[in-house]
Order: structure tokens, then C-alpha cells, then sequence
């Protein structure tokens, strides 16, 4: 198995002015939604499974888990002692993304040879690095992407083109950064929201999360907010007064929006962590319950009777039983920083696992408020009263062996988000 990628980051004293790459009326290190550019090129290589993260040129090391080397010949020795790698190289002005660095990482080229996107990356393999930094060690070393890459077309000859569906960003000007800063809160959405998910509350928790991004507020602060937001609008339910309601709907709903937030900020921040997704996962299942409850004993104290309160039991009972079971099969046993999964199933192309991800989407919360404006909460508690026990058995049938080549396979619960 080959060795993780090496990947050098080529600053901007290493590069002559007008160089490609290199930013015009820019800091040298722009700040992009909370974090310096080499701050996220380090953090992105490091979480995408590169083996070392250099900056050529950049004095001081500036972000941790990148090392800093003064000159060609200084990366030279610290190559010679590390495993034989692959070698790829950006300019100090790119956009690290997980998602174009990881397939570079997987990307293979002739052994003898060596790979670019122009202006953006050269990747050398394993074979190539010695002969290459040879050559780019003489007269004081390569300075700019240009002549860096005119250096390795006179050394190995014309160079292979990289996968086209890799195509990082440069930032260059006032005007790249906001581009830079909408291009990752893109990336955020996913494909697993719901159309009013997608449509509705991601843009608005985007919006939130690009203003949080660079303070000191954390992830998991946020999941705790979220988490307080929707346990508040449980009580508003124990009334059968519209307007009451409609206030227990509305912050429910912004519990939805809000918890958004934490996943996005884990992200942008490079914090994911598998504590913050276990408390994300039962933090959503704590507000449900809450909902569900107070739905159940609103209900019955407005109808004098206490019938009402078994279908909040089924509600609640379905509810945590769906995340009980899916926190002892599959949660529990992961490892380390492991993050959760938004899917009932690790098998989604079968069509009750389809079914079942479509029902886990929380586009239920609009029908919650329509319901909540004429004071009729309670008829969406008869859907979950009888709805969230039938889900709970759908999940267990789900989960269930189907022989030896499916026997492993297992179910997470709405509500993890990260």
C-alpha cells in the first residue's frame, strides 16, 4: 500500500511578484470565514490523510501540523528522512477542500513522470521527487508556480494533465475571498435535507454559521443552544391557545435551523468530533421528546381525560426506542473522531431505507406550525402517537440480517448531523 501524500504549500516569499497564484491587493494569508488560507490548507491535508503538510518559504511555522522550511534545499533534507511519497504542490493562495484533496490523493501518474493543473498543483510521484527537487534546487531555488513548473517540463518533459473533476479555487483579490468564503458554505448543504431543509433553513443557517464562524463559539456550544431553543417551545404546547402554539412551533423550528449551525461550524472549523455527534444525535432526540410530551399533556389537560396521554407515550416511547437502538447498534462500537451518519441504513439504495430516510427529514416541523396557527397541534401528535412506534419496528426490520454478506448491517437514527 503506497504511502499518504506529501503535500508542500509554496508561500508567497517563495514566489516572484506576478506570479501565478499570488495575491493581488490581499494580505498574504486572507482570512476566509474564521481561518487563515494556509491555516485551512493545513487542517483540510491533515483531516483528507496527508502524511505531511510543508510551507516552503513562510519563516515561522504559521498553523499547527504544517512544518516550515526556508528554501528547496531545506525540504530536501527533511524529504530524504521521511518514507517515500508522493509530493503535491499548491501554491500558498489556493483553497484547500477535503473533497479535490482527497481525490488527488487517490490520483496515480506515470512513476517516471509528473502531473499539473496549471497555476494550481503539481503532483510528482514517489519515483519523480528526487530527480525533481534537483532540479528545482539550482540558482536559488524555483520561485512561482510558473517557473516551477517550466523547471519540471525541462527535467521530465511535458507534464499529464490531473483529473478534470479537480479544480481548486485561487484567491487573488478582495473580490476571491467572498467567492472563496460562498464556495465552502456551498459545500455544507447536503444531500440527505429535505426540500424545506435545503430550501428553507439551510440558507438561513448558512448565514448564521458564516457570522459565527470567526468567533470563539463552538460546535458543541451551539448544539447546546439549539438544544435549549426547542426544549423552550415544549411548554407553549401545554396551552390550546393558537398563538401559544404557533410560538412553541415557531421555536421549534429555529431549534431545527439552529442545529444546522453546529455541523456547519464543525466543519468550517475543522471540529468535527464523535462527541459532539453523539451529543448532536440525542440533543435533537431530547427536543422531540419534549414536544411530543407536552403535545400529549396539553392535550389532555384541554380535554379533561387522560387518553391523550398515550398517544404522547407512543410518540416519546418511539422516539427513544428509535434512538436507543440505534445508538447500541452502531454508535457506540465507533472509534476515536468518528462522525455520524444521516441515513437508517449503511445499505440507502434499497427502497425501505429510502422510505425511512425520507420520514427521518424534519419537514414535519412545517406541518407542526400550519397545525399550531388554528390551535390544532394535537392532530399532528396523532400522526406521531401512532407513526413514531410503527418507524421504531420499520427501523429494527431494517436493520435485520439478510445473509452472510449483509449480515453487518446497521442504522443510525434522524438528527446526527455531522
Amino acid at each position: 500500500m503506497p504511502e499518504a501524500p506529501i503535500l508542500l504549500v509554496l508561500a508567497a516569499s517563495a514566489a516572484s511578484p506576478g506570479a501565478a497564484g499570488m495575491p493581488r491587493g490581499l494580505d498574504r494569508d486572507p482570512i476566509i470565514l474564521g481561518l487563515s488560507l494556509i491555516q485551512r490548507t493545513a487542517l483540510a491535508a491533515r483531516r483528507a490523510g496527508y502524511a505531511e503538510v510543508f510551507l516552503l518559504g513562510g519563516g515561522d511555522g504559521k498553523a499547527p501540523g504544517i512544518a516550515a522550511v526556508a528554501d528547496w534545499t531545506s525540504l530536501i533534507a527533511s524529504l530524504s528522512s521521511a518514507p517515500a511519497s508522493s509530493l503535491i504542490i499548491a501554491p500558498a493562495a489556493i483553497l484547500a477542500e477535503g473533497e479535490w484533496l482527497e481525490r488527488l490523493a487517490s490520483a496515480r501518474i506515470e512513476p517516471a513522470g509528473w502531473g499539473t493543473i496549471p497555476n494550481r498543483i503539481v503532483m510528482l510521484p514517489a519515483a519523480s521527487v528526487s530527480d525533481a527537487a534537483k532540479a528545482l534546487d539550482p540558482d536559488g531555488g524555483a520561485r512561482g508556480f510558473r517557473e516551477l513548473e517550466a523547471r519540471l517540463a525541462l527535467r521530465f518533459g511535458p507534464p499529464a494533465r490531473i483529473l478534470a473533476a479537480i479544480d481548486p479555487m485561487i484567491v487573488e483579490t478582495p473580490a476571491d475571498v467572498g467567492a472563496a468564503e460562498r464556495r465552502l458554505l456551498k459545500s455544507l448543504v447536503k444531500e440527505t435535507d429535505g426540500f424545506m431543509a435545503r430550501h428553507v433553513e439551510r440558507p438561513i443557517s448558512l448565514q448564521i454559521s458564516r457570522r459565527l464562524a470567526g468567533t470563539a463559539i463552538t460546535p458543541n456550544q451551539m448544539s447546546l443552544i439549539s438544544v435549549a431553543v426547542g426544549v423552550s417551545g415544549g411548554p407553549f404546547f401545554l396551552s390550546s391557545r393558537p398563538v401559544l402554539q404557533t410560538i412553541g412551533a415557531l421555536l421549534f423550528l429555529a431549534h431545527s435551523i439552529l442545529d444546522g449551525c453546529d455541523g456547519e461550524l464543525a466543519r468550517l472549523k475543522f471540529q468535527q468530533s464523535r462527541w459532539g455527534g453523539i451529543l448532536d444525535f440525542w440533543g435533537d432526540n431530547v427536543v422531540h421528546t419534549v414536544i411530543f410530551g407536552c403535545m400529549g399533556v396539553g392535550w389532555s389537560l384541554a380535554a379533561g381525560s387522560i387518553w391523550p396521554l398515550a398517544l404522547g407515550a407512543g410518540a416519546v416511547l418511539g422516539t427513544l426506542g428509535s434512538a436507543g437502538f440505534v445508538y447500541w447498534r452502531l454508535m457506540r462500537s465507533k472509534d476515536g473522531g468518528d462522525t455520524l451518519f444521516t441515513s437508517v441504513s449503511d445499505t440507502p439504495e434499497r427502497p425501505l431505507t429510502r422510505l425511512l430516510d425520507s420520514a427521518s427529514r424534519r419537514d414535519f416541523i412545517y406541518l407542526v406550525i400550519l397545525l399550531a396557527l388554528f390551535g390544532r397541534s394535537n392532530w399532528f401528535l396523532v400522526m406521531a402517537g401512532i407513526g413514531a412506534p410503527i418507524y421504531f419496528f420499520l427501523v429494527l426490520f431494517a436493520a435485520r440480517p439478510r445473509g452472510s454478506s449483509e449480515g453487518g448491517e446497521s442504522t443510525v437514527a434522524p438528527g446526527a448531523n455531522r
